[in-house]
């Protein structure tokens, strides 16, 4: 119905307008706003007409077609908003939506490597390091690669906070790192013995290369010590690493992966979860707590494959 796109539009103008929201939030908003108004033609309903169990049954429909949980609870949110402005500019004399219950997105648990996959990818990374054959150029970004994997793995930070730190946070035989993270506060994380040689093996190799010459940052070009690694290819090297290692899915490694790796680690191993969320950043104790669901996923995996009365019987 024409007054269906009219007053649909009227809202995108004002999210556009009004809000300042970006184009891609328009167009994804456009997009979804478009199968709600083509549901609405299918059945012939105006906005005016549409109730909480005309609502329930386009989320019902919805459902039907087999959209992900993620899709339909974005669309919600747009039927919402929508009808929210309707109101407010008195184009509409009731909000449908006012009593629908929020739907709770299910949470989709991190890929995490095992102990021994994580083993195996850091003791790959160190034995390129340890191979002067190469060359010092490349021995020393094999050198870099070690040191970043180490420290991501035994401080839990993200991939971005590690990129970030200064040349001088880690002076020799350091046994923690201030970091700066989101919003900009700052925690102090630990690293272990294998990450503090780690460092000082690529530290020690940067100066080599460059004559001496200093860098403002950690983990910077081998080349070129005033840029800094960049993400594009910190994730690169992982995935090489992953793959020289012989991990059963490298494509889906990442640093981000031995950042899971670590908390899953530590919460495996009895430690608490306040203590977690402090040396991960989280805001809330409610982010921290997913690595609790991982624990339980693990452990369903582990009674389903190894307890003895799962196991078939293969003398039947």
């Amino acid at each position: 119905m024409r007054s269906n796109r009219r007053l649909a539009q009227l809202w995108l103008d004002a999210l556009s307008t009004e809000l300042g929201a970006a184009v891609g939030t328009i167009d994804t908003y456009t997009d979804d706003l478009n199968c709600y108004l083509a549901w609405l033609d299918e059945n012939s309903l105006g906005l005016e007409d549409v109730g909480l169990d005309q609502v329930r049954d386009y989320i019902a429909d919805l459902d039907q077609r087999g959209y992900a949980g993620s899709t339909i609870a974005r669309r919600i949110t747009v039927v919402r908003g929508l009808h929210r402005f309707l109101m407010a500019e008195e184009l509409g004399s009731r909000d449908p939506t006012a009593t629908l219950s929020t739907m709770r997105r299910p949470r989709k648990l991190p890929f995490v490597l095992s102990v021994a996959e994580t083993e195996s990818l850091l003791e790959t990374a160190h034995a390129l390091a340890a191979d002067p054959s190469v060359g010092l150029y490349r021995q020393a970004g094999y050198a870099r690669r070690a040191a970043v994997f180490e420290t991501l793995y035994a401080s839990g930070m993200r991939i971005s906070e590690a990129l970030s730190l200064p040349s001088d946070v880690a002076p020799p035989g350091t046994r923690m790192l201030l970091v700066r993270g989101k919003g900009d506060k700052q925690r102090l994380v630990p690293l272990h013995n294998r990450a503090i040689e780690a460092l000082a093996h690529w530290q020690r190799l940067a100066r080599a290369y460059s004559g001496g010459a200093p860098s403002p940052w950690l983990f910077h070009s081998v080349r070129n010590g005033t840029k800094a690694l960049t993400r594009q290819a910190a994730l690169l090297e992982i995935k090489e690493a992953a793959a020289a290692a012989g991990l059963a899915s490298p494509e889906r490694v990442s640093p981000h992966v031995l950042r899971h790796a670590f908390a899953t680690h530590m919460h495996s191993g009895g430690t608490d979860l306040r203590v977690l969320q402090e040396l991960l950043g989280h805001a809330g104790i409610e982010t921290t707590q997913i690595y609790t669901h991982l624990d339980t996923s693990r452990l369903h995996q582990m009674v389903r494959d190894l307890h003895p009365l799962n196991a078939q019987d293969l003398s039947e």
